[in-house]
Order: structure tokens, then sequence, then C-alpha cells
């Protein structure tokens, strides 16, 4: 028997259920903002949330999303046992807040493409520039994110050292992570797209600290590259190889999202501080990272390090400024 809330009467329709062409294109634009935020080390998209005003939707949406519900809408367009039906499988859909989560992701990827291009063309052709930028921001996220902990405990001291430390030692030359195939991908998508719902951790950074940063933006990158290829003639097995990191790290970033980011969410509820400590702990051991790609990729030099000097100082000062003229990050809404 039907239970009264899958009566056809208050199940939704298609029209009623789409929300209005304004609301999906703030949406949109608020996830290029994120995704643009997420795919350079040191910015994190859900400061982008939490500026936006969306960061208590964006966790409600994650945590909403359950394997039972996922089953029942499922259900709900196979046409086996009741048959496919479109209102049952709305009904689900809106329980996830699955419009919002469609337009938002649209935007973080679509911004996450277009950035990683970028950032695959600066890599070859800049490369002292780009991570020197990329130790200004991780540099400044971490004078921001350190002005905001309150460090009363001995333990709490503790956890902050083991994230310094642990990064700072997975930043160097660690040969598994030079040498690490697709179980290291998948791993690295599950850290990285987990760490990107919280506020100040950028989960970019993580895997610069994983030594996947570089890997990941050439895969994608080289990747759309060979689709295009393949439209003109180009062969497919450059397809499969590029795709096949690709689609290894967006699997491990479904499984990271429902999987490690609840971990992450039940520690910060159990304790906070000593949580923030040594989530922010592995931003400052970070910074090592930049230095060692530059390092291996170009070698130092007096003119090598002036040129990551002032990349550096440009990255610190634009996201000094975006802190400025955005938000107080409040660790304690995290």
């Amino acid at each position: 028997m039907t239970s009264a809330p899958e009566t056809a009467e208050e199940l939704p329709t298609l029209r009623g259920s789409v929300p209005p062409v304004r609301e999906w294109l703030r949406t949109f634009a608020i996830g290029i903002c994120m995704g643009s935020a997420d795919a350079v080390p040191g910015v994190s998209g859900g400061t982008i949330a939490l500026i936006a005003g969306i960061y208590g939707r964006l966790i409600a949406m994650v945590t909403a999303v359950t394997p039972e519900r996922a089953l029942s809408l499922l259900d709900a367009l196979v046409p086996t046992g009741d048959g496919v039906s479109v209102r049952r499988a709305l009904s689900v859909w809106e329980a996830v807040d699955g419009w919002f989560g469609l337009a938002l992701l649209s935007g973080v990827l679509t911004a996450i493409v277009v950035v990683t291009r970028i950032v695959h063309v600066a890599s070859e052709r800049y490369p002292t520039l780009l991570f020197g930028f990329f130790f200004g921001l991780i540099a400044a996220s971490a004078v921001i994110l350190l002005r905001e902990l309150a460090v009363r405990t001995g333990g709490q001291a503790a956890a902050g050292v083991a994230g310094v430390v642990i990064a700072f030692l997975l930043s160097g030359p660690v040969e598994f992570l030079e040498s690490g195939g697709l179980p290291l991908v998948f791993v690295a998508g599950a850290i990285a797209v987990s760490a990107m719902i919280l506020p100040g951790i950028s989960g970019s950074l993580l895997l610069v600290i994983l030594g996947q940063y570089t890997r990941m933006s050439d895969a994608l990158s080289l990747f759309l590259e060979s689709l295009v290829g393949l439209a003109t003639g180009g062969p497919l097995a450059a397809v499969v190889e590029y795709g096949t990191v690709v689609v290894t790290f967006v699997l491990g970033g479904v499984v990271g999202l429902f999987t490690i980011s609840r971990a992450v969410r039940r520690a910060l509820d159990w304790n906070r501080q000593a949580t923030m400590a040594f989530l922010i702990g592995l931003v400052v051991g970070a910074l090592r990272a930049p230095v060692n790609e530059v390092r291996t990729e170009v070698g130092l030099s007096t003119e090598v390090a002036l040129a990551f000097a002032g990349a550096a100082v440009v990255g610190a000062v634009a996201l000094l400024i975006l802190d400025y003229v955005a938000v107080d990050l409040d660790l304690d809404t995290v």
C-alpha cells in the first residue's frame, strides 16, 4: 500500500520541480568560483561556498545522499517492479537537493577544465613562476588559518605538529608517490575531493602533497585534447590512456565525497580544534612541495630563486586581498 507522502497528488512534477533559470545561473556561477578555487593549491572551494552563503546547503546535500536514496532513485528509473516513475524519481532527487547539486557541479567541472588547462601549459613553459605562485597561495592560506586557530591543549599542539611532519615528508621526493599507479590515483581522488568541502583546506593542496597535482592536471588536459583529436580522426589509444586516469580519479572522488568527507566531519564534531590543527599543519608542511617541484624540474639558482620569490609574493598578496574583501573565516562554522 502506498504511503501518504507517495500519493500521486503529493509527488512533485517535472515542471514544478525544475528551479528558475536565474537560480540555476547563480548556482552555476558559484560553482565556477568554487571550481576555480579548488583547482589551485592554497585556495579552498569550501571557503568560496562559505562566502557565497551556500556552505550549509552544500553540507546538507552531501549528507542527504545515502545508499538507500540512491537505490530508491534507481528503482524509480528502472522498468522493473512498480515500473518507471519520473515523479517518484523527482521526489528522491529533491530530497537530496539534486538540482542545486547539478548546477553547482556543472560550474565546478567547467572551471576545473579551464584552470587545469592553464596549469598544464604553465607547468610546461613557466614552472618556476607557477610553483612560486602556488607557494605564495599556500603560505598566505597558512597565515590566514593560523590566525584563526587557538591551540589550548598539548593534544591539539601534537595534532598540528603531526600534520606538519606528515605533509613535509610526503611533499619531498617519495618513490612510491612518484611511481604510483591507478590505486594511488584513486586514493588521491578520494582524499582531494573530500577536502574540497572544507573551508580553508584545498583539495588541490592535498594533491600537491601527494605528488599528483601536476600529473592530474596534465592527464585531464591531455584527455580533452585526445577527445578532440579522436573527433578529427586521431587515435583511440590516447583517449583510453588518459581517460583511464581521469575516470579512476573521479571514481575515487565520488567514494571520498561520501566516505572520507563524512569521517572528517565526525572528527570535527568529536574534537574540532585538534582536527583543524592537524589540517592546518598539513598546509604548513606542504610549503615544501612547490620548492621540491622547482628543484626537480628546473634546478636551483639565484635567477630561479628570485623569480620564484616574486611569483610567491604575487600569490600571497592575491589571496590576502581575497581574504580582506571577502569574509573573516570563522573555523567554528566549519
